[in-house]
């Protein structure tokens, strides 16, 4: 190569690059951050809390008003008043996790019923947590 390439023989970076043509989705190039068994439950509590609450806060209003053992494993999500804050908390074998989430906009989809909490499955967490609702619409049709 002479003096007039357009292409250098040394490179400043040790990983190839990529041409134009070649980018990555970042949609499909994410892992999911969260996996979850179809084993594991997931209770959710209806009714908003203090978002202050902290790991001993959760465990105590997990254990008094969910009825629910914390160390079984099961994920426990709660949200806040204005619905736009997400906490999950659950017991990995070795510790408590304590996730959080905020939306800069918007609501979370937050499922209705009776008494202190739901039981959803993992695929129903998934789309709360995408912000997508997944309880169906009364007299929707596709056309």
């Amino acid at each position: 190569m002479g003096y007039g390439s357009r292409r250098s023989l040394r490179s400043d970076s040790p990983l190839p690059r990529a041409s134009s043509r070649e980018r990555p989705d970042p949609v499909a190039a994410r892992d999911p951050v969260l996996s979850i068994s179809p084993a594991t439950r997931v209770f959710v509590a209806l009714h908003p809390v203090d978002m202050r609450l902290g790991f001993n806060g959760l465990y105590a209003l997990t254990q008094t008003v969910l009825n629910q053992e914390v160390l079984s494993g099961h994920l426990f999500v709660f949200t806040n008043k204005r619905r736009n804050r997400i906490r999950l908390l659950f017991w990995d074998g070795s510790g408590l996790w304590l996730c959080a989430k905020r939306l800069e906009r918007g609501t979370f989809g937050w499922p209705t019923g009776e008494g202190a909490s739901l039981c959803l499955r993992p695929e129903e967490l998934q789309l709360l947590l995408h912000g997508i609702e997944g309880t169906p619409r009364r007299h929707w049709y596709r056309t």
